[in-house]
């Protein structure tokens, strides 16, 4: 699809689409692959586009890919299904959490799981476990860090902006740039080992993992718009937990995520 016609497209908006401007320049093929591989989809998207119009949003066309800023990614069918069938009925939650546990744990071959609140609440809640532990006194105390653990050790490459679901509790970011330097950044106020991206070849997560193990430091990796393999890649590797969006390539809600751990 040429820049222009996709211009063109956006000046319309996506509720002026005709079948003539799918298949003019080839652009069919680009949005089928984006609405689920056929034309149909954008008839969908026209229908219910007026929920946005309706207080002034403009629907946009999708050439990013999974993005925070614009939505994640569209539901799947069957999880819109499974989402109203939840909400039909009253359940208590912490059942729900140790029974939701359990499946994930079936499911992804992890030990343990929990759905979260998008994938920085996922950080967030690692992050405060290992400040923490199971004391719900020294929980309920976060952010007030007095006497507890209060750093987290990130080397260079995996600081981003949304590394402030870790930071908002309170901690230290000791930022280390090579294997010496994070050796030398341990000492007995070290909460967490965080990791964005660990496959720096010469300082990825198994040099990471070696060193935090040998000193019984977990190890959190943001895979937040990453595919979720099983066995997960990341536990496999040395990780103690890995985090994800469910909003992104899980194709849930983007107020979901995923926290999965040994």
């Amino acid at each position: 699809m040429s820049m222009a016609l996709l211009k063109d497209l956006y000046d319309r908006g996506v509720r002026r689409f005709s079948r003539r401007d799918l298949f003019r320049d080839g652009g069919f093929f680009t949005l089928a692959g984006l609405f689920g591989g056929s034309a149909t989809p954008a008839r969908a998207v026209s229908a219910s586009a007026g929920i946005y119009e309706s207080i002034g949003v403009r629907p946009l066309i999708n050439c990013y890919g999974v993005m925070t800023i614009i939505g994640g990614s569209l539901i799947l069918p069957e999880v819109r299904r499974a989402m109203d069938q939840a909400s039909r009925y009253y359940v208590h939650l912490d059942e729900l959490a140790e029974s939701v546990g359990r499946r994930l744990a079936e499911l992804t071959g992890a030990e343990w799981g929990i759905v979260t609140a998008g994938c920085a609440a996922a950080m967030a809640h690692a992050t405060s476990a290992c400040i923490a532990g199971a004391d719900p006194e020294k929980l309920q105390r976060l952010p007030d860090l007095t006497g507890l653990k209060n750093e987290v050790i990130v080397p260079k490459y995996s600081r981003n902006v949304y590394d402030h679901a870790v930071r908002m509790l309170g901690v230290k970011m000791a930022e280390v740039a090579n294997k010496e330097e994070y050796e030398a950044a341990f000492n007995d106020r070290t909460a967490m080992v965080y990791a964005l991206k660990p496959n720096n070849q010469e300082f990825g997560l198994e040099v990471l993992a070696e060193t935090a193990g040998n000193r019984g430091v977990p190890i959190l990796v943001d895979a937040a718009a990453e595919r979720l393999t099983i066995p997960n890649e990341y536990l496999k590797r040395g990780a103690t937990m890995v985090a994800y969006s469910g909003g992104k390539l899980l194709r849930g809600p983007q107020c979901a995520g995923l926290l999965l751990g040994y």
